[in-house]
């Protein structure tokens, strides 16, 4: 059987429901039932080819030429072809015919040979691609930041979407920071069959009817809603907020609680074994509380707490009142219990000084231990008991492997192993203790947020159930030591600055509908899946992303729009509740072309990213990897097949697609598909984490970094922002070709970034940008840009914040020396060019055009 990514990959994006998990509040009848609710079908796409070879990476490259190649590439391999292109009329009958095809659809069908184009690169991060909507449906449609879909124009039938071998799915960012209509009507309009709530892409029959976009029902329109707040005046419903906005945010009443909305509660899980006090991340996190106390996400109910542990576990009374704070010590992990139910999660506006004594007397508290075990697991067990009442967020810092009591783990990375070209062992957890502890947490409404500070294997597979399934975050920090690595100190710093006072959703959940025929499959991320449609999110933050496999199970030939909608029912951090619902709408289309003109490339590498994730956990990882390949091997012979006067010599694809072989090539060096390095296994699944949690945007710049030359940066086409000019130096492809010994390099790697220094940079860039005379008096261990006043220090600083603008948490940052041993890792990010065990790019596209031809 050929290796291919389907919808029945592991378990932590299943639907169907883990009976694990008590779940005294349901919340599904609050949010109400849909079309949505779905079963596993058939995947979307999954044919049953010839094997092809296993571990392609191991295969000695193809030699096209047996001139040497330079910097990775084969040029002679990129010489002109003496056979044409076919015309747009021949294409478009070759496709099956493009009607009234627009300029944009005819470039993005335009053929290209990606043996022959060599700069497909666009100069700049192309914006994502428009659906072929009216202007008027295309201004009030959902933002792409916020909801996306793999492909713009939906098929009208499976069989379609087989045919093109492109994966359809949703990528959602759906609590992401915004400015957004808040609706305070006491009536939430919604559909009385599907419970879509009213969106502007209802149509109104008369003042009276609205029907539903997505089940077609005619409803009635409420007397309320015929008076607009915004113009004040009656009669016009479909001038109301909510018709005129894809993204809204109602206030909900009390339809939709179960109990009284609850209050903000924190709770911290700190490791104070010697491990961890000799790291010095104690005084990093006490000092980073203090300094944001104030900003933590609350009203005058927020209730806080602390619990240390390391041997034993250790709470603290902070009841107002008391003279300093008590610690009281459970020894027995084995059955822990709460020493007192009334002091230990307090009223931070009543214990607010008894809570900064104890920030300010932490640190010191454990300067002497000698204490080396790790007792997470009763620690976690004592959280879940204290939170229980209430729900909340936990946030656990860990610095080691846990060793005592439940859940304790053993070391399962061998060093000798790491390289292995065939499979990596252990991806999945060791034991279930984590993923039973976090559905117990996520049926309680509290998420757990996991930090991880480690300069040893720690398990990371088996600690990151905790969060996964109570859809918590994972953060990770290998090798972090706050005077050995201070690039590592500044980036926790920096991500716990935004991560204590960034927006916080409490005891939520969210549902996907979408338009008859259309059905859910397999979600993303981290939460727990309640009913086939319904995500569980103990907390919900600004920072987390979620993928969805779709598939048609209904011809969609009776509409001409298709449209999906994620409602997110949450409670804020004044204890409101709130619902926020996002509406998306696209055509639908009944030609392959249109389909492959629509295909969103960057989201279609998001979603098989999540999917291949799940097959190396499922399966393997060279599977994973067998299955990336022939996804671009099936839809360019599909374009192909489909095709037939699109035959020059060479490797076509529609430009729409034309980075699709790169993009997976980048995806296959990543740490977390990767082989053939040694790579460290928590540093593997700390990647797969992200790639499975993160927005898109993020995702993208993991997979395939942004590459700048920067030493020469003009004002030639720079924008020009509240009187700062801020240069657009243009993308370069990710190859050392591209590097010279006399530039400066910009590397955008999402939460990294690299500042190369070639060892002939010119010093006028060194003095007035780095502070230093010369190349030779540059330090190895840079870490930030200093604040010059010159010109070139303010142009390159203004370039560097204005991509950094959009990002909620900072990238490590650092100066890499020509001569440095950091080169090294900078270098693993140019995936245009050959590795010891992976193809360069073009001899990746050589191979795909090998594995078309069996």
């Amino acid at each position: 059987m050929r290796t291919v990514l389907n919808h029945t990959c592991g378990d932590s994006s299943s639907t169907t429901t883990d009976s694990a998990s008590p779940v005294p509040n349901s919340y599904e009848s609050l949010e109400g039932g849909g079309y949505s609710g779905t079963s596993l079908r058939s995947p979307p796409f999954g044919y049953n080819y010839p094997t092809m070879h296993p571990a392609y990476q191991q295969n000695p490259a193809p030699k096209p030429n047996p001139s040497p190649s330079h910097g990775g590439y084969n040029p002679p391999g990129y010489q002109p072809y003496s056979q044409p292109f076919p015309s747009l009329s021949e294409l478009s009958s070759a496709l099956g015919g493009l009607g009234g095809v627009s300029e944009l659809e005819a470039e993005t069908l335009r053929p290209v040979n990606l043996l022959q184009e060599r700069n497909i690169l666009p100069p700049k991060r192309a914006p994502p691609p428009e659906p072929n909507l009216s202007n008027d449906l295309r201004k009030v449609n959902c933002s792409p930041d916020t909801f996306r879909c793999t492909l713009t124009n939906i098929p009208q039938t499976q069989a379609l979407l087989n045919k093109a071998r492109l994966p359809l799915g949703l990528l959602l960012h759906p609590f992401r920071d915004l400015t957004l209509p808040v609706i305070t009507s006491n009536t939430i309009v919604r559909c009385r069959s599907c419970r879509t709530y009213i969106n502007p892409f209802v149509s109104f029959l008369d003042q009276r009817r609205w029907k539903c976009n997505l089940c077609y029902r005619v409803n009635d329109v409420p007397d309320e809603f015929m008076y607009n707040p915004v113009t004040r005046s009656y009669g016009e419903p479909h001038k109301r907020p909510e018709v005129q906005n894809s993204t809204v945010e109602f206030i909900a009443s009390s339809d939709y609680m179960l109990r009284p909305p609850q209050p903000a509660v924190y709770l911290f899980l700190l490791d104070v074994s010697h491990n961890a006090v000799e790291s010095g991340y104690l005084n990093v996190f006490c000092q980073s509380l203090l300094d944001n106390l104030e900003k933590l996400p609350g009203d005058t109910r927020t209730h806080i707490g602390f619990v240390t542990f390391d041997s034993t576990v250790h709470f603290y009374n902070l009841q107002e009142g008391l003279s300093q704070p008590q610690m009281l010590v459970v020894s027995d992990i084995d059955d822990v219990f709460i020493p007192t139910h009334d002091s230990l999660l307090v009223n931070l506006k009543e214990s607010k000084e008894l809570v900064k004594d104890l920030l300010n007397a932490l640190p010191g508290m454990f300067t002497h231990t000698r204490e080396t075990q790790s007792a997470l697991g009763p620690a976690l067990q004592a959280a879940y008991k204290l939170m229980s009442p209430t729900g909340g967020r936990v946030t656990v810092f860990q610095t080691q492997l846990p060793t005592l009591g439940a859940g304790l783990l053993q070391s399962r990375e061998d060093p000798n192993l790491r390289s292995s070209t065939k499979n990596v062992l252990h991806l999945g957890p060791a034991t279930d203790f984590y993923k039973k502890l976090a559905l117990d947490c996520s049926g309680q409404q509290i998420g757990v947020d996991l930090f991880l500070l480690s300069s040893q294997y720690s398990d990371l597979a088996s600690l990151a159930c905790v969060s996964k399934y109570s859809a918590g975050s994972v953060f990770y920090y290998p090798s972090f030591h706050h005077i050995h690595n201070t690039a590592q100190k500044q980036k926790f710093q920096k991500d716990l600055q935004r991560y204590l006072t960034r927006k916080i959703g409490f005891e939520a959940v969210m549902r996907i509908r979408c338009t008859k025929g259309l059905s859910i499959h397999t979600f993303h991320g981290n939460f727990f899946v309640r009913s086939t449609d319904l995500l569980s999110l103990a907390n919900v933050n600004p920072d987390s992303g979620f993928a969805v496999q779709m598939s048609i199970e209904e011809s969609l030939a009776d509409t001409s729009l298709a449209c999906f909608q994620a409602a997110l029912l949450y409670t804020s951090s004044k204890g409101k509740r709130r619902i926020r619902v996002h509406t998306l709408c696209l055509p639908v289309v009944s030609q392959l072309s249109e389909v492959f003109a629509g295909a969103d490339i960057q989201a279609i590498s998001c979603l098989l990213a999540n999917m291949a994730i799940d097959r190396s956990i499922s399966s393997s990882l060279s599977d994973a990897r067998d299955a990336l390949v022939n996804a671009v091997v099936d839809c360019l012979t599909a374009y192909r097949a489909n095709g037939s006067n699109i035959q020059p010599s060479g490797l076509i694809a529609p430009a729409a697609l034309r980075l699709f072989p790169l993009y997976v090539l980048a995806l296959l060096k990543q740490k977390a598909l990767r082989t053939g390095t040694s790579t460290r296994l928590d540093e593997r699944v700390f990647s797969m984490c992200e790639l499975k949690s993160q927005p898109l945007q993020q995702i993208m710049r993991m997979v395939h970094p942004d590459l700048y030359r920067i030493d020469n940066m003009t004002e030639q086409a720079a924008l020009h922002l509240n009187d700062s000019v801020i240069p657009q130096p243009p993308l370069l492809q990710l190859t050392a070709e591209k590097l010279t010994r006399e530039g400066a390099f910009l590397l955008d790697c999402g939460s990294v970034m690299y500042l190369w220094v070639g060892k002939c940079c010119n010093e006028t860039f060194i003095r007035d940008v780095l502070g230093f005379q010369n190349y030779a008096s540059l330090p190895s261990n840079m870490t930030e840009i200093p604040e010059l006043q010159t010109t070139y220090s303010e142009r390159t600083r203004a370039f560097i914040s204005w991509l950094l603008e959009s990002r909620t948490f900072l990238p490590a940052f650092h100066v890499v020396k020509d001569d440095a041993s950091t080169k090294t890792s900078f270098f693993q990010h140019l995936v245009e060019d050959r590795t010891e065990s992976a193809f360069s790019y073009y001899e990746f596209l050589l191979h795909i055009q090998q594995q078309m031809s069996k």
